[in-house]
């Protein structure tokens, strides 16, 4: 019985979609239980070949893919939940891949806790190339999205919210709270997010509970490209830019900015502490990502 359908939106990265679905294909749960939906958004590159190529070598897993013209990660998404099938649904992304126990993680969860609508696992980093000096805790969350509370099942703390490439639901959640908004995910090379929150900020209006599960581990790969001041710029800007579109939506612009002003004291406060102990980079880095959040709030 098809238990989990899991989701993979793919654009123009052949080679890591590969290694993500070679993560998904050591999975410990049974194989009739899930399967694994790969959504093509408009890729140019190789995907579909070594897509077919890999599932050719894999003929007892549910692998399919299918292709959404609409350019965009929302949409990409929003078309995978549709062809799925099972009665969970999980969502990864092409640049990471997942523990053995990730799918099995997320049935036994669903099946355990009746009052569990979503849910999500820890995040954590890794870095071909190594983890740079200027990295902080701080300027890490938004390259990395790192995450972990613990090693029990609990409700996510207040605040927080599943990560986007590590994040699970049930198809009554979906029918009942919709799916992810168009208008935000990152279309392309953009990099305006903001989808999974405005998702999950639906949820906790309804207070629906979403749940931390420590053994659905993901592992987020980093590639060089994103560990530049040139990256972090634009990436933080366009944090910004999605955290301005949901504040007009929910006519709270003014309280989010004042919410800004608060945390531009905090961040020179530990930029102050990095100068004082000798980590300039750090403090340079952490400055960066806040203007340009600012810059992106403040925006038109």
């Amino acid at each position: 019985m098809l238990r989990l359908s899991l989701i993979v939106a793919t654009y123009n990265r052949s080679a890591s979609l590969i290694r993500a679905l070679e993560s998904v294909a050591e999975q410990n749960a049974p194989l009739s239980e899930w399967e694994c939906i790969v959504v093509n958004n408009n890729s140019t590159d190789d995907t579909r070949e070594r897509f077919e190529e890999f599932a050719a070598a894999h003929p007892d897993h549910n692998f399919r893919m299918v292709t959404e013209m609409r350019q965009g990660l929302s949409y990409a998404r929003n078309r995978g939940i549709g062809e799925s099938e099972a009665e969970y649904i999980a969502i990864i992304d092409d640049d990471e891949r997942i523990s053995p126990d990730f799918i099995t993680s997320y049935i036994s969860l669903f099946d355990t806790t009746p009052d569990a609508v979503a849910a999500g696992g820890p995040i954590v980093a890794e870095y071909p190339s190594g983890r740079p000096r200027w990295m902080s805790h701080f300027t890490e969350r938004p390259v990395a999205n790192t995450m972990y509370f613990g090693d029990k099942v609990c409700e996510f703390p207040a605040g927080r919210i599943p990560g986007g490439g590590n994040m699970a639901m049930r198809r009554s959640a979906v029918r009942r709270y919709g799916v992810f908004d168009t208008s935000l995910g990152y279309v392309g090379e953009s990099l305006v997010g903001g989808e999974e929150s405005d998702l999950f900020e639906r949820l906790r209006i309804a207070e629906a509970k979403y749940y931390y599960v420590p053994q659905a581990v993901m592992y987020h790969i980093i590639p060089t490209e994103k560990l530049t001041a040139e990256y972090l710029s634009r990436l933080s800007f366009n944090v910004g830019v999605s955290q301005l579109r949901r504040a007009k939506y929910y006519r709270r612009v003014g309280r989010v900015r004042i919410q800004e002003v608060v945390k531009w004291l905090v961040t020179l406060v530990l930029a102050a502490w990095y100068f004082v102990t000798l980590q300039w980079s750090k403090a340079k880095y952490l400055l960066l990502m806040r203007w340009n959040i600012t810059r992106g709030l403040w925006s038109k």
